[in-house]
């Protein structure tokens, strides 16, 4: 059973580094592709029907570290916790920016909130590298380690990389030419290296850090009746705003 839960663990990680990954990245490259309003209108539209699907991941990640692994509860929220601060801060100021954005007409208003989002992906892209920097040595090394900040901004790069590529895919010349959906998957697979990677290296500590097995049991029968209708959930997204599906119609969030 705790195999089970460790290989979920790891889907729900790698599969929010995935389809999160490219939202952030778009975030990031609004101040270099968005030159004008309507580019950075464009590029919110593109992102727009994806956002919460991809944010639902998150939450999953973080039902089941604390279900599946309950004894790394303190040492996650003492260890990170400045970290994981400014990171729900970041996540509110780009879920902010992007709903707010189109609320009220003006470039001063439309402008401030398009940095809004640009400085949460920031945050949540960089505090992404930063968090698996400081798992993958046990919570005991310092937030502004060497090694965690050139993650941080490893993940950084990765994200808006797999932004720049899901831009070509979802708005087909856009940002240079189009890219197919495989390359799409390449770099939504280049997104999540970094979590695999800590994942792999981790994966001893975490098994013994598990839930008991009774515990384990429960959560199963609880959780796992529903990861088909999360993953079918996803897929109806994907299918349904495929490029092509009036990408351009959707101005923002409503």
């Amino acid at each position: 059973m705790e195999l089970i839960w460790f290989a979920f663990f790891a889907v729900l990680l790698a599969g929010y580094f995935a389809l999160e990954g490219f939202d952030l990245g778009v975030g990031l490259l609004l101040p270099v592709l968005g030159r004008t309003a309507g580019d950075r209108d464009r590029m919110v539209a593109g992102i727009a029907p994806f956002v919460l699907a991809g944010e639902v991941w998150l939450v999953a990640v973080a039902g089941t570290l604390f279900g599946a692994y309950p004894m790394l509860e303190g040492e996650v929220l003492f260890g990170l916790y400045p970290l994981v601060v400014a990171m729900l801060l970041s996540w509110i100021v780009r879920d902010a920016g992007l709903w707010f954005r189109r609320r009220i007409g003006g470039a001063r208003w439309r402008g401030f909130w398009d940095l809004m989002i640009t400085l949460g992906s920031l945050g949540l892209s960089f505090g992404w590298g930063v968090a698996l920097h400081a798992a993958a040595t046990g919570f005991g090394s310092s937030l502004l380690h060497p090694l965690g900040l050139l993650l941080g901004l490893v993940v950084t790069l990765l994200f808006a990389f797999h932004g720049w590529i899901f831009l070509g895919w979802r708005l087909p010349g856009f940002a240079g030419a189009a890219r197919s959906g495989r390359a799409l998957l390449l770099s939504a697979a280049l997104a999540a290296l970094p979590a695999i990677g800590v994942l792999a290296g981790g994966m001893g500590y975490l098994l013994d850090h598990s839930a008991p097995p009774a515990t384990l049991n429960v959560l199963s029968l609880m959780v796992l009746p529903f990861a088909p209708i999360m993953l079918g959930a996803q897929l109806w997204v994907w299918r349904t705003f495929r490029p092509g599906k009036d990408a351009d119609r959707i101005p923002s969030f409503f």
